[in-house]
């Protein structure tokens, strides 16, 4: 049976506490320690002058009020008018310190993540979802940093707290403070039987809204498919059904969250009841004072503060511990793909490719999608890579950037084995444009401009002007300074192809590498690009995966690849002569494209 489309994949939200990453968690925080120690500092005082606040209504109570004292009431009164300015004003500087160090501590952690991704091989994104890395350098992020910046300083003040409001309690009656404790075991039970539930109901409660969204976003971005094909009845049935299990995982976490907090209060309450019967017994009897009842019923309120302040804390924690787990694998994945120990800066290169006995597989147990690859390129070459999806020819272009190293065999470039140079040294030297035209959002000269920083306007409407992106440009008010927004998505599919054209060609590389690079252009505007290519391919070695005809048939030589291995080599017309497997992609493929291109010739 086929699983639900809308069940994500679940995380782990929570793990038991581990000493080795609170450990290494707590070394973001070094860096702040003195900030952290300020707010720490600031709560601790803060928590002590809130003690004092009961022992105030007593005295008020007793010495004021009952004794008919005005002084003792005023003096007390504006004492804890004191205490609250004072109060006011720590907090005040503890959200600030804390704002700011949390913002620190959360700039740091999100850099080095983001820093380290950016050199993690490309075998570490292969078969993860975007969004799931992406969720790695938000939320996970944002959890630890509340850990670490709320969560340690709160468990010092507010232990700080409970132990001065036990002990207080104690000291004001030891007989009270054992009867108002006789219901925490009670309390305890509750919140460890109903808390777990309602953590997974709220759980479930967002999973389903997930759900919801996600099929929002496919229902709103496809509308024109699902018009097209009547399909809008399915999708309200799919989503009521979506809305109805909201409805339901919602409703559950409600009727648990409205039976906890009344059990809750009840616990409570039986306390406080007690040492109201107890204390006024005691009262009647002449052994405590109304003051005295009234300021251990309000350490009693109080006592519970701190414990549901630690609790959250140390659920916190736990979501912490899950969301670390989660980043140090990223932190402590290595890159596959690094510079050797000893490896040399690539020296400038003629272009001179050399495949030796290379095979290849992506992961270990898979099947070699190449097999023992053998070729020679000569300086300012250009190569066709030809064959069915899958052959591999994507494969060799991959490894040609070292994006992967092979099992088995080797590559030289000019003579270096490019495993043993350095990564920027090679790469520099080289350009690649895919058949996913990516832009980055920003400015059609920044799109140029991204591999080469230092190149100027000039540099850039040269090549601009080259491969045609000129004519485009000049339709736009503000030309090169046009936004282009995320992908490229105010640009057609072929403006976008043309500015990576123009990106690739301004890095000025010795090797140019096309994948699929004219896929996305029509006829038209692919002659104008041949025209300039014949030029800027002068002097530089270049490999061309391509279907159309005109593309390969002026490579000085076609690799004819097939279930990762290369079956045929030569150039158009010998490979055409040879009558063999390129001959029968040929026919099948490109007969259609001349059909078209005879039939657009006499309509001219």
């Amino acid at each position: 049976m086929a699983g639900d489309p809308y069940e994500e994949i679940e995380e782990v939200e929570k793990r038991p506490f581990n000493y080795a990453y609170f450990k290494r968690m707590i070394r973001y925080a070094l860096p702040y320690r003195r900030e952290l120690g300020v707010a720490t500092f600031i709560m601790v005082v803060s928590s002590i002058l809130r003690l004092v606040e009961p022992y105030l209504v007593r005295t008020i109570i007793d010495l004021g009020i009952v004794a008919r004292n005005l002084e003792v009431v005023n003096r007390a009164a504006i004492l804890w008018l004191a205490f609250q300015l004072i109060g006011a004003a720590a907090e005040y500087g503890r959200i600030q310190i804390l704002n700011r160090t949390g913002q620190s501590i959360l700039f740091d952690l999100r850099q080095e993540l983001f820093t380290h991704l950016q050199w993690l091989s490309l075998r570490f994104y292969d078969g993860r979802p975007v969004g799931r890395i992406m969720s790695r350098v938000t939320s996970d992020v944002e959890a630890i940093n509340a850990m670490i910046n709320m969560g340690l300083v709160t468990i010092v003040s507010q232990g700080v707290s409970l132990i001065g409001i036990i002990g207080i309690m104690f000291a004001l009656n030891a007989r009270l403070a054992l009867m108002a404790f006789i219901v925490v075991p009670g309390m305890i039970w509750i919140v460890a039987r109903l808390r777990p539930l309602m953590e997974t109901a709220w759980r479930n409660v967002r999973r389903a809204n997930s759900n919801i969204n996600t099929n929002l976003n496919e229902s709103l971005t496809g509308i024109r498919v699902t018009q097209a094909f009547c399909r809008e009845d399915v999708n309200i049935a799919k989503f009521e059904e979506l809305n109805d299990a909201y409805y339901r995982t919602y409703m559950r976490a409600i009727k648990l969250e409205v039976l906890f907090w009344p059990l809750v209060d009840v616990f409570g309450m039986a306390g406080t009841c007690l040492v109201v019967w107890t204390g006024a017994r005691m009262i009647l009897r002449g052994e405590l004072t109304i003051g005295y009842i009234m300021a251990f019923i309000d350490y009693l309120w109080r006592f519970w503060e701190p414990i549901s302040a630690i609790s959250r804390v140390y659920s916190r924690v736990l979501s912490a511990m899950a969301s670390a787990e989660r980043i140090f694998e990223y932190l402590d994945t290595k890159p596959e793909i690094a510079d050797a120990v000893n490896a040399q800066p690539l020296p400038p290169i003629r272009g001179e490719v050399i495949f030796e006995h290379v095979s290849f597989r992506y992961d270990d147990g898979d099947d070699y999608v190449l097999r023992d690859i053998n070729f020679h390129v000569q300086p300012g070459q250009t190569i066709a890579l030809v064959g069915p999806t899958g052959a591999g020819k994507t494969s060799i272009i991959n490894l040609l950037m070292r994006f992967y190293d092979p099992q088995e065999g080797r590559i030289l470039i000019d003579g270096h084995d490019i495993r043993y140079v350095q990564l920027a040294s090679l790469r520099s030297q080289m350009a690649l444009v895919l058949q996913d035209s990516f832009l980055f959002s920003g400015t059609i000269a920044e799109n140029i401009r991204y591999g080469r920083l230092d190149a100027t306007q000039e540099d850039i409407e040269r090549v601009a002007k080259m491969v045609g992106v000129d004519r485009f440009v000049e339709h736009f008010e503000d030309r090169y300074e046009h936004q282009v927004n995320e992908r490229g998505s105010r640009l057609s599919a072929g403006q976008r192809q043309l500015v990576c054209f123009a990106r690739a060609l301004l890095a000025d590389p010795r090797i140019l590498i096309l994948d699929e690079a004219t896929s996305s252009v029509d006829t038209q505007t692919e002659s104008m690009i041949q025209e300039a290519m014949q030029t800027l391919l002068k002097g530089r070695t270049a490999f061309i995966i391509a279907h159309r005809l005109s593309t390969i048939r002026k490579a000085d030589r076609i690799l004819v690849i097939d279930q990762g291995r290369i079956v045929e080599q030569g150039t158009h017309e010998e490979l055409l002569a040879a009558n063999g497997y390129y001959a029968h992609l040929y026919r099948r493929q490109f007969a259609s494209w001349e059909l078209e291109a005879q039939t657009h010739a006499v309509n001219a």
